[in-house]
């Protein structure tokens, strides 16, 4: 979403700053994208996804540092950590408008009652100054009002956009001729973190299901996380190593889904599933985890289906389902890739953020 905000932002309106933490993985994509910012980019590597109070005390402090020399107009924050202490950093620098996208939010399904509530504790603080806060998805934007962080016309839907060039194939043989797999063969994959909350644990088991019955599937499973030893001990255990391939942290993951028949995304919680949207725009059908923000992501029956999550089972049933009906396969396929390419347009979304920051902009001015 920052690239697409970044490089479709008109310059002679704009003067862009980019600020970042440091990530251990960049995508090609990315490390594209900031060699062509580099003179606008400032990169605090305190800034980070996990919780480190000395960390996050250097990273607010440099962040009020830059946004207090760099005397912006707009700063829009990204992500609960980052949006956390850049909008804290903000407000103490006075800058005159914050907006925020959440990506999603914490105040169910990720950590204990106590935590969530603290974090629901901490985001109404927060949307306090905040100007607008720009959700992805429906369902996020009512859990704002439900909660009691935000309401009304503080809170702004704006569905994702998909860069253009994430609708180009990559190049499927290759991938397919390193896994041996025949030009008739399926591959159903799974790309995400392998953190339990994406659930690939049900991925394993719903593969396990299907191969039982239909042993020439091949199935992978494209990133990393906390799981990963602990999914390979259970590929050995059921003894479906080289037909559960883990493939690990790719910088080209939308050419491995250009490579699948079907993408599964198990979660337990998603926020919007941007993984399901590019698979989609590529014509790859897929199985999401009727949970949060999926639903708007798909459409349920046409472009892919949802099922219950922590459902292993009815996973193997859905993907059966479509491995039997190849006609049914196609006109899916057919589907995404025109309900994709129609509803997450990268124009569509830069515009709407600029009309929320000008509206903001004006409703400043008209205060002063």
């Amino acid at each position: 979403m920052l690239r697409v905000i970044c490089r479709n932002l008109d310059p002679q309106v704009y003067d862009l700053r980019i600020v970042i933490g440091k990530t251990e993985h960049f995508s090609g994509k990315t490390r594209s994208f900031l060699d062509e910012f580099a003179d606008r980019l400032v990169i605090i590597p305190e800034l980070k996804r996990d919780v480190c109070l000395w960390d996050d005390w250097t990273a607010f402090c440099k962040l009020w540092g830059v946004f207090r020399r760099g005397k912006f107009d707009i700063v829009h924050t990204h992500t609960a950590k980052a949006g956390a202490l850049g909008r804290l950093a903000a407000l103490i620098a006075g800058v005159p408008v914050i907006i925020h996208t959440p990506h999603g939010h914490n105040f169910y399904g990720y950590f204990n009652k106590a935590v969530s509530r603290m974090v629901i504790i901490i985001e109404r603080f927060l949307a306090l100054f905040t100007d607008r806060m720009i959700a992805l998805t429906e369902l996020e934007k009512n859990d704002y009002s439900r909660f009691k962080v935000a309401s009304g016309g503080k809170v702004v839907l704006i569905y994702m956009g998909l860069e253009p060039d994430i609708l180009k194939p990559g190049n499927s043989g290759e991938l397919r001729n390193k896994l041996e797999i025949e030009s008739s063969g399926k591959l159903i994959g799974y790309v995400g973190r392998l953190d339990p909350v994406k659930g690939p644990q049900f991925f394993i088991e719903a593969a396990r299901i299907c191969l039982a019955s239909n042993p020439g599937l091949k199935f992978v499973l494209c990133g990393e996380g906390s799981l990963r030893r602990q999914l390979e001990d259970r590929v050995d255990l059921l003894g479906l190593k080289g037909r559960i391939i883990f493939l690990g942290w790719r910088e080209d993951a939308p050419d491995i889904i250009s490579c699948l028949d079907m993408l599964i995304l198990p979660s337990l919680n998603e926020a919007v599933g941007i993984v399901l949207i590019e698979a989609q725009s590529l014509g790859v059908p897929v199985i999401a985890s009727n949970v949060g923000g999926v639903p708007e992501t798909l459409r349920d029956g046409q472009t892919g289906i949802l099922v219950p999550p922590g459902d292993p089972r009815a996973i193997a049933e859905a993907a059966a389902g479509l491995l039997a009906d190849p006609q049914k396969m196609r006109n899916m396929s057919a589907a995404a890739r025109e309900w994709a390419g129609r509803k997450f347009k990268a124009g569509d979304m830069v515009e709407h953020i600029c009309a929320v920051y000008r509206q903001v902009i004006e409703e400043k001015n008209a205060d002063n």
